[in-house]
């Protein structure tokens, strides 16, 4: 409506054209009613017969057409005022209409009332999903999101630059999209997973404080909190910073405004164990990888609600009772669990089962007391302890988990979300965030039966050089942390960031320590080696991921509803009918040729 559809008021009595898609048409013999849409709203407009074209215009168009009417502004008569609509109280009583553009009849709704069509029918024909007013919101707050971005950033003196898009493979924990050069047979670029190398070589050019809104692109598996193929983040670094906190100070405020400021809600820390990592001068704790393993049974914590994992090992270290005569037992405490049908415990057993458990004991504490199937194998004392210990009361269930600490904390963890998810306890009106901290820079990969870098070989080991000369064996080098944190959000990852690793010597050393020599790691990362020769400074960023962290805020389960154009769940754009074949001759100028899997 090129005037904004909550100006309209402003226009009484006065003469007036919109333009936009036909919402609804309701024909009352000698009246015709149009719902007027566009990205601002809904105007009703009234076609009268003694606007004879006009009116025999409105008497054929249907949903979606496009029309263009001028009249004239009135107020609505008392008993037909629309009070669920902004501009309900008034009504455009029109001149002269006409068409712009015919529509054959939507096969997806539109509307945001009524039956929401299919996710894949909604992305076939997404350019019709978008005109829903749900979709037009999120569009335009994705906008203003991304300038409360920007405003944050160049507040803080950071300089926005691009980096390639066209690059070369880099070992960022995913798969490359790779692109075939025409010019140089045999050879691929690589479409960044991540600007890594390249803002690390902007600091080494003497940039100060960096950031960009990147696409990135990774070849993984599509989930619900996850896009595939391309997103974006906010990456930024710095120089001259030598810990990961000077980064945290830095961005903190960021997340804080995001959510109380850009999106109203309120930060909350509901689990009291978390409150002791927060830090005098901070309102988000930061929390040691292990400690949030062994506490949520994650490195990805919702800290809105409590609910964590309690250490039982030495209630039953003397036991008699077989499932608990292992090295680790802990247990949920969860709030009214006794209210859980059997089958509602089944439901959550058999999701135990898929963790890796061998079943899911239980006590739930009633009027008539403490009531399970494994209380004849405990004694008194076990059962009077067990209470103590989860400070469990009437009303309230205990699940156990037994066995290997990894496996007990993985499994415990899975079910503490779903628990959560059952007893409505993820309030949306709320943001937990926490860094998780500490995280080990080697780690044990049970598919290669070797050792690899945690998360990527560019954070700085803490300790440096030192701390990986002094690591001789594989249990001294799984203890070396890496000086790198991440943010979570509501129990998502919404950032990942670390100091980076700048030194040559530090760099060829970690690669050794896996196996690789020194010319390995020259061929990989060359342009960065030889650049890190020549006075690099100290450095250290992060890297948010902007549409995560948008779609909590905006409260959506599902990542692609906050996306223009998303692939689907099986990375397919139903759309543009991509990925598709390409001509021979596109494959023989780029030295390709199609193997087939029956080959």
């Amino acid at each position: 409506m090129r005037i904004l559809a909550n100006q309209l008021h402003d226009f009484l009595g006065k003469q007036v054209t919109v333009s936009g898609w036909v919402n609804s048409r309701r024909d009352h013999g000698g009246l015709i009613f149009i719902d007027l849409r566009d990205h601002t709203g809904i105007i009703q407009l009234v076609v009268t017969p003694e606007t004879t074209d006009s009116f025999r215009l409105a008497e054929s168009v249907r949903d979606e057409f496009v029309l263009r009417a001028t009249g004239t502004m009135r107020e609505r008569e008392k008993d037909l005022i629309n009070p669920n609509l902004e501009t309900g109280t008034i009504e455009l009583v029109i001149e002269s209409l006409e068409l712009l553009n015919k529509s054959q009849t939507p096969p997806v709704n539109t509307h945001d009332d009524g039956e929401k069509s299919s996710e894949e029918l909604r992305l076939k024909y997404r350019y019709l999903d978008l005109r829903r007013p749900s979709m037009q919101n999120l569009l335009k707050r994705r906008s203003e999101y991304y300038r409360f971005i920007r405003n944050y950033m160049y507040d803080r003196d950071f300089t926005e630059i691009s980096t390639p898009i066209l690059a070369n493979s880099s070992p960022e924990g995913a798969r490359d999209f790779l692109v075939p050069s025409r010019l140089h047979p045999g050879k691929f670029y690589a479409l960044p997973q991540a600007p890594q190398q390249f803002k690390q070589l902007l600091m080494v050019g003497g940039v100060d404080k960096y950031f960009q809104i990147a696409p990135c692109f990774r070849d993984e598996d599509p989930r619900a909190d996850r896009l595939y193929g391309d997103f974006y983040q906010l990456d930024m670094e710095m120089s001259f910073v030598e810990d990961g906190e000077t980064v945290r100070q830095e961005i903190e405020p960021l997340f804080i405004d995001l959510a109380t400021k850009f999106a109203s809600k309120k930060l909350v820390i509901s689990s009291e164990p978390a409150k002791k990592y927060i830090p005098g001068d901070s309102q988000i704790p930061r929390l040691p990888y292990e400690f949030c393993l062994d506490t949520y049974g994650t490195d990805k914590p919702d800290l809105r609600y409590n609910m964590e994992l309690i250490d039982l090992t030495d209630v039953f270290q003397n036991t008699d009772f077989k499932v608990f005569q292992t090295e680790c037992v802990k247990a949920l405490k969860v709030e009214n669990g006794a209210s859980l049908t059997r089958r509602e415990i089944d439901e959550f057993t058999e999701q135990a089962k898929k963790e890796g458990a061998g079943g899911l004991a239980y006590i739930s504490y009633t009027e008539e007391g403490p009531k399970s199937p494994i209380l004849k194998f405990m004694s008194e004392q076990e059962i009077a302890e067990v209470q103590t210990k989860t400070k469990a009361k009437t009303g309230d269930a205990v699940f156990f988990g037994a066995d290997e600490r990894a496996k007990v904390n993985k499994v415990l963890g899975v079910l503490r979300i779903s628990f959560a998810d059952h007893f409505h306890l993820k309030n949306p009106d709320q943001v937990s965030y926490c860094w998780v901290v500490d995280f080990p820079f080697y780690e044990w990969d049970e598919k290669t039966k070797k050792l690899d870098f945690g998360h990527n070989p560019f954070s700085m080991p803490k300790g440096g050089l030192k701390a990986l000369e002094d690591a001789k064996t594989d249990e001294d080098k799984l203890a070396i942390k890496a000086d790198q944190y991440d943010m979570v959000m509501n129990g998502y990852e919404v950032c990942s960031g670390a100091v980076r690793n700048y030194n040559p010597d530090i760099m060829y050393k970690a690669f050794n320590i896996l196996g690789y020599n020194n010319d390995y790691v020259e061929a990989r990362f060359k342009g960065m080696l030889n650049a890190f020769k020549f006075g690099a400074p100290p450095h250290a960023g992060c890297a948010p991921g902007l549409d995560r962290i948008f779609m909590v805020l905006e409260n959506q389960d599902n990542i692609r509803d906050i996306v223009a154009f998303p692939k689907n769940g099986s990375g397919v754009d139903l759309m543009m009918d991509s990925p598709s074949p390409v001509d021979q001759n596109q494959l023989d100028e780029s030295h390709l040729a199609i193997i087939s899997d029956e080959e």
